[in-house]
């Protein structure tokens, strides 16, 4: 409690009136933020997000090029914030013009890395689900938000009091970067694996045309991490306000079905195949200009690309980050991926892996 970083959050939150407010810490993510709920001495509690510039590589400023973004690092490549609380800020503006339950930003310091927001409480899919609560109208309630979501595209730049942020495309880059996560870190972790430069040539082949196709299907706000652990039950509201939306700063303009994926492929918890299903029903029943059969292949590839993706980072929690708890989501995750694999899309990607990757230690 007496860190440098402990001195700039009581001095945030005395600026606020909210120095003498009770503190309790909440578990924290794989991210490098960190929450606390405030008990102040009146009114209903907050949330303190609290986010330290200094712990991420930089974002991807608009325009930049290929080499510019591989300079800058990670987020920049693959178009994360970076944590920015101005990039919450200003999603959260856009959400909730929409009728949508992002929680209100009370106030923000852009440059500490600190916000005071409003707290949806306790509610979280995931828990109410484990607990005994029927998880259909969960999913449909989270169907009609990306519904909404996916009613008319979004501005190119989002907007709050004091915070712009650009909505970025999720481009070919930000995707190929996605699956070259997994064969960068797999290796690392399940050391009986190890791919030649040819192997490594061919799985970018593999992934080149989906992310081409990916990225010409940039048309959406994208949530980014669109799953029951990040939705909170808020049932007295109306409509899609129903569910309530958390960690969605990371949002990009891209393929509506990768929040579909997102959702459906969820690493912490089994979503049957029955319930992917409805699930499906109810979007297509939403939005019946799609063309169903189009969207189907979009939604098993970019599905695939979404899941390597997580392992990959779930591989490098582990052999870097020393997070081993996260090699307990994997056998799920491969079994989603199988289930993408029984369509069409992406052809080659089952031989690629019977061939060059032992999957024991999954």
């Amino acid at each position: 409690m007496n860190s440098e970083r402990e001195i700039v959050r009581r001095a945030f939150l005395e600026r606020l009136g909210l120095g003498a407010a009770r503190r309790v810490a909440l578990a924290g993510d794989a991210s490098t933020r960190g929450y606390e709920r405030l008990f102040p001495r009146s009114g209903p509690s907050l949330i303190l997000m609290d986010q330290p510039p200094s712990l991420e590589t930089q974002p991807c400023p608009p325009g930049a090029s290929d080499a510019e973004r591989a300079a800058l690092g990670y987020n920049a490549l693959a178009r994360l914030a970076a944590g920015r609380v101005e990039a919450f800020a200003a999603c959260a503006a856009y959400l909730r013009s929409l009728g949508l339950s992002a929680p209100e930003v009370i106030a923000f310091d852009a440059a500490q890395g600190l916000a005071v927001l409003e707290d949806l409480g306790d509610g979280l899919f995931a828990r109410l689900i484990e607990e005994g609560a029927a998880e259909g109208p969960l999913y449909d309630n989270a169907v009609d938000v990306l519904a909404r979501l996916h009613e008319k595209a979004p501005p190119p730049v989002l907007t709050a009091p004091g915070a712009v942020w650009p909505l970025l495309d999720y481009d070919r880059l930000a995707l190929t970067t996605a699956s070259e996560i997994f064969v960068e870190w797999w290796p690392k972790w399940d050391q009986r694996v190890s791919l030649s430069a040819e192997a490594v040539a061919e799985w970018r082949a593999l992934w080149a045309p989906i992310a081409a196709r990916g990225a010409a299907g940039a048309s959406v706000f994208c949530h980014r991490d669109f799953h029951a652990e990040n939705l909170i039950w808020l049932p007295d509201r109306p409509g899609p306000a129903r569910t309530g939306l958390l960690d969605f700063q990371d949002a990009v303009r891209a393929d509506p079905a990768w929040d579909l994926s997102m959702l459906l492929h969820d690493a912490r918890r089994d979503v049957s195949t029955a319930r992917e299903a409805a699930v499906l029903d109810r979007y297509f029943d939403a939005r019946p200009e799609l063309d169903r059969d189009a969207f189907m292949a979009d939604f098993h590839a970019l599905g695939a690309l979404n899941i390597v993706r997580i392992l990959g980072i779930f591989a490098r929690l582990i052999a870097r980050d020393g997070k081993p708890r996260y090699q307990a989501f994997m056998p799920r995750l491969w079994l989603y991926l199988d289930r993408c694999l029984e369509e069409p899309a992406p052809p080659g990607l089952a031989a690629w892996l019977q061939r060059h990757l032992s999957r024991a230690a999954a």
